[in-house]
């Protein structure tokens, strides 16, 4: 069970709430991706409330309809739910922390899908709970571009009951939406899991450019075969996160050994030309670390458990 209680009550409230199921959402923030949340609320037909703390970015969603507001009070007393989408947890506790917006939210739902760490989404839970402000928490996966289309991808964490509530107006935003679970800091463990894929491998596919460039090798020449590279990760993805729940790190076919081989030649290139191997000496260390360890037969994903290890 969730360590966070989700009951309040509105009749406590000197902001009465809007009548359930009566499809109003309030969105605060309005960054790039605050304004592509906004406005897939509006083509779907939800009464949209917004509020920045810099004016001036909700023109174009008053102009499709939208409500502004000239405080956060007032803006989340204007809907049952309010998406909150800042850039961290900071700016979210100082926007929800305002004076008069705990009251204005007593009662109310808060979506948070503010990027932060699995730590300050159950900080943010807990100062909710003590408000009577009901808590589901979230990670966006994808570009501005897909919010509201069969491309986007929305993770959730939180109460069930909670989740399944808001669907009226989570539906708005399209795509996969999963619920992980009732840790309510599950949903942004996933997505710092997620990024510290997505941010090494392009700073992986930097330095590549950077090493083919030296070579007389641009990087449009290079980028239909690093797409190829790109495509054999998914499967590798999936084949070694078994051996990875069960400990056995099978590195039949590509042994830790030739891995530390090749991540040596990388190193040699790219400082023969002057460029910082930095990235890939960290690699090439966890590798030989584990190699060290005992575990050279071993496959690559060893390396999670010997750094695990701390």
């Amino acid at each position: 069970m969730s360590t966070y209680s989700t009951s309040a009550s509105p009749a406590h409230s000197a902001f009465p709430l809007p009548a359930p199921g009566g499809g109003t959402v309030t969105v605060l923030g309005l960054g790039p991706m605050g304004r592509a949340l906004a406005g897939a609320f509006l083509a779907a037909g939800l009464r949209t409330t917004v509020w920045n703390r810099t004016p001036g970015r909700e023109r174009d969603l008053l102009e499709r309809g939208a409500r502004g507001a000239g405080t956060v009070a007032e803006a989340v007393s204007a809907s049952a739910v309010t998406v909150v989408c800042v850039v961290d947890y900071d700016a979210a506790d100082a926007v929800l922390r305002q004076d008069g917006a705990a009251a204005a939210l007593r009662g109310r739902t808060v979506v948070n899908l503010t990027a932060d760490t699995p730590a300050r989404a159950r900080s943010t839970a807990a100062w909710a709970a003590a408000h009577g402000v009901r808590y589901l928490d979230g990670a966006i996966m994808t570009p501005t571009d897909t919010i509201g289309t069969a491309g986007a991808v929305l993770l959730y964490s939180g109460p069930p009951d909670l989740y399944e509530e808001t669907a009226p107006v989570r539906r708005a935003l399209g795509g996969s939406q999963t619920h992980l679970g009732e840790d309510v800091g599950r949903a942004a463990a996933y997505d710092i899991a997620l990024l510290d894929i997505f941010w090494t491998a392009m700073a992986g596919y930097a330095h590549a450019v950077a090493v083919a460039r030296a070579e007389g090798v641009t990087a449009s020449e290079l980028a239909p075969f690093a797409q190829g590279i790109g495509a054999i990760l998914p499967p590798v993805f999936a084949q070694t996160a078994a051996d990875a729940d069960a400990g056995t790190y099978s590195g039949e076919g590509n042994p830790l050994t030739s891995a530390v081989s090749s991540m040596a030649h990388i190193v040699h290139v790219s400082e023969e030309h002057g460029i910082d191997a930095g990235v890939m000496r960290a690699a090439e260390g966890m590798a030989r670390r584990a190699v060290g360890l005992g575990h050279g037969g071993d496959g690559f994903l060893r390396v999670a458990e010997v750094i695990g290890r701390g």
